[in-house]
């Protein structure tokens, strides 16, 4: 059993979906409902064995997201009892934000009404685009009338806090297509939109149909056209960008999501899940045989793990805090390690600020407009040497 660590944030992974999509390389699995039963029982002996004596205090939770995977492509009465087991493990804070990812192909009303009434109060929709071409090349199992349906069902049964997942850089994807997707969305009236560029990762359909030169990939210069197009039209309907792809209204951020940006600690639980606790990282076993297998011995499913040296969690921290357009913050950087940026990296701050890719906002250390295009080779600035 590890120690009680006083954790905030709870991430389920659910390995199912109906249809694997062409760009994806997450673990996910054919969903049947027997292995869908066994992963059920597996989660519960997961969290016995995390909280060991039943009378221990449990841990409090701030925010819970259950993503996958395609959660809904879970029965309503499998989610039920996952949100029954969390509720009976975990203590709940009182304004708790409760995530779900689904599908719009997986989710109707009856489904959405339930998840509601158990305390799910923020739904994130895989939309990804609006395009019917752009979809099936994605390789997506629904329609952008079924993501409308989606939302003004999940509208009825009493959400509002909806998230919006989007894609561009895809593959015969015009900017002008981008453009009305974007305005579609906006339609919708979503308090969070992830717009996301696609990435084409080793092993996935999309990948090997690029390579072989069955689709053209999407040219650099319209890619950067796209996401300044999602910059400028999403902020222009209310939705602020606060991090490099997530937008959203007055407070609506994904609380969940910021606790990853800010470095803090996470439990993960389910094949596959991710764990960060007390400068410990662990991932759980990714073949739901072995997953189980290791619970019914008794044993925690962690497949693989390591210390994080304080050089690392220093280089996290900048790389995630940079992500946010509210920046890093100084202070807090120096209360948790002892030292100041500057004295960390004494002149690399004022260089790039004088490069005009960073910038000092109070104590907060931001990505200026043209640092947040080159984010990623601003950020490894600051890699270990």
């Amino acid at each position: 059993m590890l120690e009680n660590v006083g954790h905030s944030a709870l991430y389920i992974h659910v390995p199912f979906c109906v249809r694997k999509c062409r760009y994806c390389d997450f673990v996910s699995y054919p969903y049947n409902e027997s292995n869908a039963r066994l992963y059920v029982t597996g989660l519960r002996r997961e969290m016995e064995l995390r909280l060991g004596d039943k009378h221990e205090k449990r841990w409090p939770l701030s925010t819970v997201f259950i993503g996958g995977g395609t959660p809904t492509c879970l029965s309503t009465k499998l989610l039920l009892e996952i949100i029954t087991l969390i509720k009976g493990y975990y203590n709940l804070s009182s304004d708790v934000e409760f995530t779900i990812e689904a599908n719009p192909g997986t989710v109707d009303a009856g489904k959405l009404s339930s998840l509601r009434l158990a305390g799910v109060n923020r739904l994130s929709l895989g939309a990804q685009a609006c395009s019917e071409a752009t979809l099936r090349t994605l390789g997506r199992i629904h329609t952008h009338e079924q993501t409308v349906s989606a939302v003004w069902q999940a509208r009825e049964a009493g959400f509002d806090n909806i998230n919006l997942d989007l894609i561009f850089e895809v593959p015969g994807q015009t900017l002008t297509e981008w453009e009305r997707c974007l305005e579609q969305v906006i339609d919708l009236a979503p308090e969070h939109v992830s717009a996301y560029g696609l990435q084409l990762e080793e092993g996935t359909l999309l990948k090997e149909q690029v390579d072989s030169g069955l689709l053209q990939p999407c040219e650099e210069e319209d890619g950067i056209n796209m996401y300044q197009a999602a910059i400028n039209i999403l902020q222009s309907a209310g939705l602020e960008q606060y991090e490099i792809s997530n937008f959203a209204r007055l407070n609506k951020q994904c609380r969940h999501n910021l606790v990853y940006w800010q470095n803090e600690d996470y439990l993960g639980l389910g094949p596959a899940a991710h764990s960060r606790l007390r400068r410990v990282r662990m991932s759980n076993e990714t073949n739901l045989t072995d997953y189980t297998t290791r619970l019914n011995a008794g044993m925690l499913p962690v497949a693989w793990s390591e210390d994080i040296t304080q050089e690392n969690d220093i280089f996290e921290t900048i790389f995630l805090g940079l992500r946010m357009t509210g920046g890093l913050d100084l202070e807090r950087f120096k209360q948790r390690f002892g030292r100041s940026l500057n004295e960390i990296y004494p002149g690399l701050v004022e260089s790039l600020v004088n490069k005009g890719q960073l910038k000092l906002r109070g104590n907060h250390l931001c990505l200026t407009p043209a640092g947040m295009l080159l984010a990623n080779a601003v950020m490894c600035e600051f890699a270990p040497v």
